[in-house]
C-alpha cells in the first residue's frame, strides 16, 4: 500500500463538519463551530449537516456527497464528522474514492466512523484519524484539556507516541505495523467487504455498552478472517465501558493475546468517554513495553 498523508492544517484553515452517520441537533454544530472559530480556524458545513431521516443525518446519497464534496472543495483543509450513531457502513459503495485519493486531506472521527477510515484506507491509503468530534467533545464549555491538547497536537505534527498512565499488560512483547483499529462493534460489522490492511497492523479497539459476550463475538469475526489472523501484530485496548463484569473480559483478552502469541496491551485513553486522545490510522507504528510510537501521519 502506498500510504498517503495528509498536510497538516494551521490557523486561517478551513475546516468542514460533515454527519456521514447519525443525525445532530443542530445547537451541537453551531457551538462547535463557534469553538473552531474561536481557535482561529475558517469554518464550513455539510450540506446534509442538518438532514434527519430516523437516526441518520439525512438520505444515505445525501450524507455520502457530502463527504466527497468536502474532498473535493478546494477550500477545505480538514474534516471533521460530526458524531458516530450509525450509517457509515451504509454509504461505502457511494463514497467517490477517486476525489478522496487525488486530494488528500486530513479526515477525522471515531466510533461508526471507523467503518469509514478502515474502507478509506483499504481503498486510498490515507491516513485519518480517530479523534474527538463536534457533538461530544468539542462543544465550547465542555470539552476535556487532555482531548483538547491532545487532538491539536497530533494534528499539528507535534506528538508522535502514545502512552498509557494506566498500563496492564496481557502479554508482554513489541510489534511494528501500521495503527489499525477503532470502535470494536463498527470494526466487525465490516465482515464480508475487503477493509482489512495487507500489511502488518497494531490493532487498536475500544467500545461502548457491550456485555462481555459480544466483544467475544466481535474479536471472534474478526479473528476468523485468515487475512486479519495472519496481519496482526499485537493488540491495543481502551476503554469497554459499562461492561458488567470486568472479570470475565480480562479473561478474554488474556485468552485472545495467548491464543495470537502478540503482545497485548490495555490502558490507553482510547474511548468513548470524554477523555480521548487522538490516534493517526494507517501509519507506521512500533509498539515497545506499552509505547506506541509512529511516523509523522502528516506533511
Amino acid at each position: 500500500m502506498n500510504i498517503i498523508k495528509p498536510k497538516k492544517i494551521s490557523k486561517g484553515d478551513t475546516i468542514t463538519i460533515i454527519a456521514p452517520s447519525g443525525n445532530v441537533k443542530e445547537e451541537n454544530i453551531l457551538n462547535a463551530k463557534i469553538y473552531f472559530e474561536n481557535k482561529g480556524y475558517r469554518v464550513k458545513l455539510g450540506d446534509s449537516v442538518f438532514n434527519k431521516l430516523r437516526y441518520m443525518a439525512g438520505t444515505d446519497d445525501e450524507r455520502a456527497k457530502d463527504l466527497s464534496d468536502a474532498f473535493l472543495d478546494p477550500e477545505t483543509d480538514a474534516i471533521i464528522c460530526a458524531r458516530g450513531g450509525y450509517g457509515a457502513i451504509r454509504i461505502l459503495d457511494k463514497i467517490d474514492y477517486s476525489a478522496i485519493s487525488n486530494n488528500p486531506k486530513i479526515f477525522c472521527g471515531y466510533s461508526d466512523i471507523t467503518a469509514l477510515s478502515a474502507i478509506i484506507y483499504k481503498k486510498t491509503g490515507l491516513v485519518t484519524f480517530s479523534s474527538p468530534m463536534p457533538k461530544g467533545d468539542f462543544q465550547i464549555d465542555s470539552i476535556n484539556s487532555y482531548t483538547e491538547e491532545h487532538f491539536w497536537n497530533i494534528l499539528n505534527g507535534q506528538i508522535l507516541q502514545i502512552v498509557s498512565d494506566d498500563l496492564k499488560s496481557y502479554r508482554e512483547g513489541h510489534a511494528q505495523g501500521i495503527l489499525f483499529g477503532g470502535n470494536l462493534s463498527t470494526m466487525a460489522s465490516l465482515c464480508g467487504l475487503d477493509f482489512i490492511p495487507d500489511e502488518p497492523f497494531i490493532f487498536f479497539a475500544e467500545d461502548l455498552n457491550e456485555p462481555v459476550y459480544k466483544i467475544d463475538r466481535s474479536f471472534s469475526q474478526l479473528i476468523n478472517i485468515d487475512k486479519f489472523k495472519n496481519n496482526i501484530k499485537a493488540l491495543v485496548l481502551g476503554d469497554f465501558l459499562d461492561v458488567e463484569n470486568y472479570a470475565q473480559l480480562d479473561e478474554l483478552f488474556y485468552e485472545i493475546s495467548a491464543n495470537l502469541n502478540i503482545p497485548c496491551y490495555s490502558g490507553y485513553k482510547i474511548s468513548h468517554s470524554p477523555v480521548k486522545c487522538t490516534i493517526p490510522f494507517g501509519v507506521e507504528a512500533k509498539l515497545d513495553e506499552g509505547v506506541i510510537s509512529f511516523q509523522n501521519p502528516l506533511i
